[in-house]
């Protein structure tokens, strides 16, 4: 078997091509040595020091290098490293062992919270809303688990497709935006779960959560009903497309106390909050006909 150089519109990738199939079905794709332990072929690649990613299709095998090295220079190295490899007949590919990628698309959105960004998908990954706001909390949360190991994390939000993550001033976004949308995305395309069913059947989660259904069914007032109603019908949509939740905790029928808990992009940051308080004490005034009304805004 013959391995022949070809460049790529993106300088850091080149493709070693052959003149023969290598692999007979799929495409499969490494970003670490552990991820390559079914591809022996891409588990030696992975000793060279420049090597960031490696990925194998039918024909080719595509490499993206790091930048402390240019492939000009040890292009025809890799190549041949190859060829011997093929050409003595060891195992390119362990297909019984690789994990199936499910094609994940993941871009990330700004939000009105400077210090939250929305990083949002093209699949479901959360079945109810969900704040964890310390590693502690991320037990049964593998996901909320990983993106804790990075130092500027600081808490992370899930809510149907999407994971609203909010950083530490030590951080720039135009610094660790892609990092983030990459381990995402790779993170769902593995098909690794999310949240654990644990958490949603023990409630480990310990933020006060009452949705739709439970308040209709619950000894709530009427008042308060209304209040979960146009909640969900008209607040939650908007906040949610913004990389945030809130949810109803209480009403006092005698104060005209409404309290209710910002999750996402919509805790924290003083000049987010006081709008949203406003925009919905204003909206339930209207929509209750009650000028006395108030709203109570509570970070989650």
């Amino acid at each position: 078997m013959k391995i022949t150089v070809k460049l790529t519109n993106k300088e850091s990738i080149i493709k070693f091509e052959a003149d023969q199939f290598l692999v007979p079905n799929g495409n499969f794709e490494f970003n670490n040595i552990d991820e390559a332990k079914p591809s022996p072929l891409a588990q030696e690649l992975f000793y060279l020091p420049f090597v960031k990613k490696v990925y194998i299709a039918s024909n080719f095998i595509a490499i993206e290098r790091y930048d402390i090295v240019e492939w000009k220079d040890v292009q025809n190295e890799v190549a041949e490293q190859i060829e011997a490899f093929i050409n003595s007949g060891k195992t390119i590919i362990t297909a019984e062992n690789i994990v199936t990628k499910t094609a994940v698309t993941v871009y990330a959105e700004s939000t009105p919270n400077p210090s939250v960004l929305k990083f949002a998908a093209n699949k479901k990954i959360v079945i109810q809303s969900i704040e964890f706001n310390s590693i502690d909390d991320t037990k049964f949360a593998p996901l909320a688990l990983a993106l804790f190991q990075f130092p500027f994390v600081k808490s992370v939000f899930f809510d149907d497709n999407f994971v609203s993550i909010t950083k530490y001033d030590i951080a720039e976004w135009d610094d660790i935006t892609l990092e983030l949308r990459e381990f995402i995305k790779h993170f769902l395309e593995t098909g690794k779960t999310v949240v654990e069913d644990a958490v949603y059947q023990n409630e480990v989660n310990t933020q006060i959560k009452i949705d739709k259904e439970d308040a209709i069914n619950s000894a709530l007032d009427t008042t308060s009903k209304r209040i979960i109603s146009i909640l969900e019908e008209y607040i939650k949509p908007a906040v949610a497309s913004d990389g945030g939740n809130i949810e109803f905790q209480s009403y006092n029928p005698i104060t005209k106390r409404v309290s209710v808990i910002l999750q996402g992009a919509c805790s924290g940051c003083p000049s987010s909050t006081f709008t949203l308080k406003n925009g919905i004490e204003t909206m339930l005034k209207e929509m209750l006909n009650d000028d006395v009304l108030t709203v109570e805004a509570l970070n989650g």
